[in-house]
């Protein structure tokens, strides 16, 4: 089962990861004035999460491909890992799907 951690940034807003069962993070979010503006952020990803459009996949200039989770409202709400392939990309979606809807949500704020 994967979790949620939340954590407190050096300029004293929040940020959330979705880590897999393994430990390895699997999907970023973007910081959060707010620990309640993060948790939200968290409840839209468990919610978002079993929809493919959701996910736009998308190339570094690097040419390294990665993904960024969208809430209904096209806004992005996580983002992902670079990949070395569209593989991995590919696996990082699915496992956000599979982790995301009944993570636990570890505080460490």
């Amino acid at each position: 089962m994967g979790k949620f951690e939340i954590r407190k940034t050096k300029s004293g807003q929040y940020k959330f990861d979705l880590k897999a069962s393994n430990g390895q993070v699997i999907l970023s979010s973007e910081t959060y004035k707010t620990k309640a503006s993060c948790k939200k952020g968290i409840h839209s990803v468990m919610n978002n999460a079993s929809t493919d459009k959701r996910f736009d996949r998308k190339t570094a200039k690097n040419g390294s491909p990665y993904f960024n989770m969208k809430a209904r409202n096209g806004q992005i709400i996580g983002t992902s890992e670079m990949y070395s392939n569209t593989n991995g990309m590919e696996n990082g979606i699915a496992s956000v799907k599979k982790n995301a809807a009944d993570a636990s949500i570890d505080d460490q704020s």
